[in-house]
């Protein structure tokens, strides 16, 4: 008879071993800051609610192009990323090898007057979502440039995800 496998490891979802392998610890769901909810399931869909650049360490606020840079904005999607895999890991009760698609992201930058590179933040986090889940990961998008995001953070995105 094998051996038992205990500990962290045998937990993880796939998707959660390649995201440490990245150096990715995904933190705890971010609580809605108004009236509505963080995902809403129909079917095997999953909308999630926009999430903001924000991490342990505050995040990443300001105005893209005036005081935030393209590769700080880059970094900001991608933290809008992981806060994203952090809901899709609720939404699929801890396992994110349920995860079937990516189908489509939505992308906002607070955008200066001058600056027009929003595809281009934007792929931070589509990058990731290739990264973390492969062919799964690919989707649609929208990628748009705002006057003002949500408590002044760079960028914001959000999803529709296929879960099984």
């Amino acid at each position: 008879m094998p051996p038992l496998k205990f500990g962290w490891s045998a937990c993880m979802s796939k998707v959660e071993e390649r995201l440490r392998a990245m150096g990715v610890e995904l933190p705890q769901p971010v609580a809605p800051v108004a009236n509505y909810v963080t995902f809403v399931r129909s079917g095997n869909l999953v909308h999630i609610s926009g999430q903001i650049s924000l991490d342990a360490n505050g995040g990443v606020k300001g105005t893209v192009g005036v005081d935030v840079d393209l590769e700080t904005a880059q970094k900001a999607a991608r933290i809008c990323g992981i806060n994203l895999l952090a809901q899709m890991k609720a939404a699929c009760d801890g396992d994110l090898d349920r995860v079937v698609r990516v189908v489509k992201l939505g992308g906002f930058v607070q955008a200066g007057p001058d600056f027009i590179d929003i595809p281009k933040v934007i792929n931070g986090c589509s990058d990731l979502m290739v990264e973390a889940l492969g062919d799964k990961g690919r989707h649609a998008r929208s990628a748009v440039g705002v006057y003002k995001l949500p408590l002044g953070f760079a960028v914001e995105v959000d999803a529709v995800v296929e879960i099984a």
